[in-house]
């Protein structure tokens, strides 16, 4: 192996899984019965670790509630991970990786999983929207910046 090929940065996909998967259902059946359209929550959560040398691991955590007034119809929660080779990519380069890129890869997997679970449990699937990683990495920025100089 040369040199040159030794340096190129590498960015793979080794694996992607679901790594927990829940769903609750606490009035069944009587919210079967229901007729009103419920009001859905949607929460996100990314967090990464190194697991080996150029391998990290990042998870998506996907949390969907759909409520009627008070009474929780669902709670769907779909921790969707990959593992991912990143190598000779510089330390700064690595963070925007692990936070931008890692959960777009891994969004469209937690999307099916969250639809077809809860589909599976009688409702109709939920269709989640397209999330802006990049928007939400760079506010998480912000914040932190703002905390440390608080």
């Amino acid at each position: 192996m040369s040199e040159q090929q030794e340096v190129q940065p590498v960015f793979s996909i080794e694996k992607i899984y679901v790594k927990d998967l829940s769903l609750e259902v606490p009035h069944a059946p009587e919210v079967f019965l229901e007729q009103q359209q419920p009001e859905i929550d949607m929460q996100l959560g990314s967090e990464s670790r190194q697991i080996d040398e150029g391998f990290f691991e990042c998870t998506l955590t996907v949390t969907v509630t759909a409520k009627l007034t008070e009474k929780t119809m669902f709670l769907c929660e779909v921790a969707q991970a990959g593992i991912f080779r990143i190598a000779n990519i510089p330390a700064d380069d690595v963070d925007p990786i692990l936070g931008v890129a890692c959960p777009n890869i891994l969004f469209p997997y937690a999307r099916e999983t969250v639809s077809s679970i809860i589909n599976r449990a009688g409702f109709p699937p939920v269709l989640l929207a397209p999330i802006n990683f990049e928007a939400l990495y760079m506010q998480q920025r912000a914040q932190m910046a703002e905390a440390g100089n608080a």
